[in-house]
């Protein structure tokens, strides 16, 4: 028999994380084991049980307590899966910090930025050199995440930039956020745009070192976009959901990554939506109103 294959997904316990845990269970096999982690353990041990009781589950499921915002705790559990299984196959980053419209942005900004982007970097760091050939790291973001949603002034922190220059220009940002310099040096005031061009930056920055090795072994690293969803976090920004999909929808393309035979060159290292590349230099600083209203 072979080695049984490794899959984590953050943020799973609901929502989109909640389905693509579901589906990868329902797409690997039997000796395969899913880890649908979260940081409420009560919450995680109910979904992981709730998804090994489905019908089209063949795969091992198990709840793991992790608390992105802990960056430690993420490494520990890199650790625990080298030890116990000398590596991982797939992992998908996909934790979010719900924020509502009604909420003060600024307020907010330093466990939006901890979920969504400094733990991406611990996870990018930690789980990276634990990916197996043909294996797949995939951080879920946004079309939001072009470089061109940001004022111009900006795109020199985030172009061509390494791991190290994308965590700086994250962290400069929160600094600005809390000494109110921030939009007079040309950061938006909704977090969800620059975060998730950091997001998909700091993708871009990891992929960019190991693409030739990875494109050898048909491995994948890349950030994905699932176009909108309907749920709890997005739900409240949106007045027009004709056009959402419900999570498992969403989680469908993403899924078909995973299990693709083959990792096309073009997408390798970039914010995919739906199969296709996203340019990396397209889209405009939004009007506030936009702002709120893009998915």
């Amino acid at each position: 028999m072979n080695s049984p294959r490794i899959a984590l997904v953050t943020g799973a316990n609901q929502g989109l994380g909640r389905a693509l845990a579901e589906g990868l269970a329902a797409r690997m096999a039997p000796h395969d084991l899913v880890l649908l982690t979260g940081r409420d353990a009560q919450r995680v041990t109910e979904a992981a049980h709730a998804v090994t009781r489905l019908p089209a589950t063949r795969a091992q499921v198990r709840g793991k307590l992790l608390d992105v915002t802990d960056t430690e705790a993420i490494g520990r559990l890199a650790d625990e899966l080298r030890s116990q299984y000398g590596g991982v196959d797939v992992v998908i980053s996909n934790a979010v910090a719900r924020l509502l419209p009604s909420d003060s942005q600024s307020g907010r900004a330093d466990e939006f930025i901890d979920v969504s982007n400094t733990a991406t970097h611990a996870v990018l760091r930690s789980f990276g050199p634990l990916l197996r050939p043909g294996g797949r790291l995939l951080v879920v973001a946004s079309s939001l995440g072009t470089l061109g949603h940001l004022d111009p002034r900006l795109h020199p922190l985030f172009e061509e930039a390494s791991l190290d220059q994308v965590e700086y220009a994250v962290e400069s940002w929160r600094s600005a956020i809390h000494h109110n310099t921030a939009q007079e040096a040309g950061w938006p005031r909704w977090l969800n745009v620059p975060s998730k061009v950091a997001q998909v930056a700091a993708v871009r920055a990891v992929a960019g070192q190991r693409r030739e090795g990875d494109l050898a072994t048909g491995t994948l690293v890349a950030a994905v976009c699932p176009g909108m969803v309907d749920t709890a976090t997005s739900r409240p920004w949106f007045g027009d959901y004709s056009q959402a999909q419900s999570p498992a929808e969403a989680a469908r393309a993403v899924l078909d990554l995973v299990f693709s035979e083959s990792v096309d060159p073009a997408l390798y290292g970039e914010l995919i939506r739906f199969g296709e590349a996203l340019d990396w230099h397209s889209g405009t600083p939004p009007v506030e109103q936009d702002r709120l209203l893009t998915p």
